[in-house]
This record gives structure tokens, C-alpha cells and sequence, in this order.
């Protein structure tokens, strides 16, 4: 097992990290693949040797047995266990049960689950980190889901000049007040 202080640090620094992604109009598979290279970029930037699609603990099921399930992202960390994240924007029994295993053999799991709907918390000791992102359905294109994110952040009040708003002078205009005519004298 790992480190539950460990494991819920960098659970929130990798939130953190994804908290800052903004996409427009993706389909499924471009945002897995956005959300993934997000969490390459992430371990990279920590200092950590980082494995796409790394073989994991958990065997496949047959008739595949002997071969084993892989990992969405793996990275070794140097003074630390390995750390372990997949990817998904559904609820799969499968993925909770390879994140078990990983962490049963010591590593740091994290599910990164993505969607426009709520999230199950998967159980302890594996962390989840969610990622809400809006849903449209086209017409053009027969009904294909398109996904967007923006960051939820607080934007700045607009600034305001100190006190009175001071006239720049009269108006233009395109008459002239003073005969309601225009000023060619059309």
C-alpha cells in the first residue's frame, strides 16, 4: 500500500494541473488523448520518467490470459512509489479493479474520469480526479457527441474610471439640431 498523504498530494497537483485545460468541440477519443498528453506533460514537468500505455499489474482476462492490461500513463518517481493514472469518461468495473491491483502492489493510483455527468468515487486507496466538461450533440454530422471545457476560474470585476464620467464634448450628429436637416442639404 501506499502513502495516503502521498497519494492525495499528488492526486491534487495533477487536479491542479487539469483544472487549467480548455478544449472546444473535441470527440471522445481527442479528449482522452488531450487529457493523457495534459498528464505526460504534468510528470514530465515533475522530474519523473514517464510511460504511455506502461504494462500493469493486472492480467488480462481470457482468452488473453498471459498477456497483461495496460496503463494509460505510468511514471517512476525517484524518492517515491510509482504513480499510475488512467483515463476514462465512463464508469468501468474493469478500470477500478486494474487501479486495485496497481496500488495493492504499492503504486499510487489515479483515475482521471472526465464527463457531463456525476462522478462514483471509486474505493480507497485509489484517488479520483475529475474533469467536468460540457456535451453538444451535432445534426450535421449524424448526432456525434462534441465536447468542450472551459476552467471554472472567477474573472476580475471590470475596472472603473475614478469618480464622474466627464463629457468628451457634444455629440456628432448627423443633422443639425438647429434645422433638422442633414448637413449636405440633401
Amino acid at each position: 500500500m501506499t502513502d495516503g498523504a502521498d497519494a492525495a498530494r499528488v492526486a491534487a497537483g495533477l487536479g491542479d494541473q487539469l483544472a487549467t485545460l480548455t478544449f472546444t468541440d473535441l470527440g471522445t477519443e481527442q479528449v482522452t488523448r488531450t487529457i493523457i498528453d495534459t498528464v505526460v506533460r504534468w510528470g514530465a514537468g515533475q522530474g519523473w520518467r514517464v510511460y504511455r500505455r506502461a504494462a500493469s499489474v493486472l492480467p488480462l482476462p481470457p482468452p488473453m490470459q498471459g498477456r497483461h492490461s495496460v496503463v494509460d500513463v505510468a511514471c517512476a518517481r525517484p524518492d517515491a512509489p510509482p504513480l499510475v493514472v488512467e483515463v476514462d469518461h465512463t464508469d468501468r468495473h474493469r478500470t477500478v479493479e486494474k487501479l486495485l491491483a496497481e496500488a495493492a502492489a504499492g503504486r499510487v493510483a489515479i483515475w482521471v474520469r472526465w464527463g457531463s455527468r456525476g462522478f462514483t468515487a471509486p474505493p480507497e486507496p485509489v484517488r479520483m480526479v475529475t474533469l467536468p466538461v460540457t456535451v453538444r450533440t451535432t445534426t450535421a454530422r449524424s448526432g456525434v457527441r462534441l465536447f468542450s471545457r472551459q476552467p471554472e476560474r472567477p474573472l476580475a470585476p471590470p475596472s472603473h474610471r475614478p469618480g464622474p464620467v466627464a463629457a468628451a464634448g457634444p455629440p456628432s450628429s448627423l443633422f443639425d439640431p438647429a434645422d433638422g436637416e442633414p448637413p449636405d442639404g440633401g
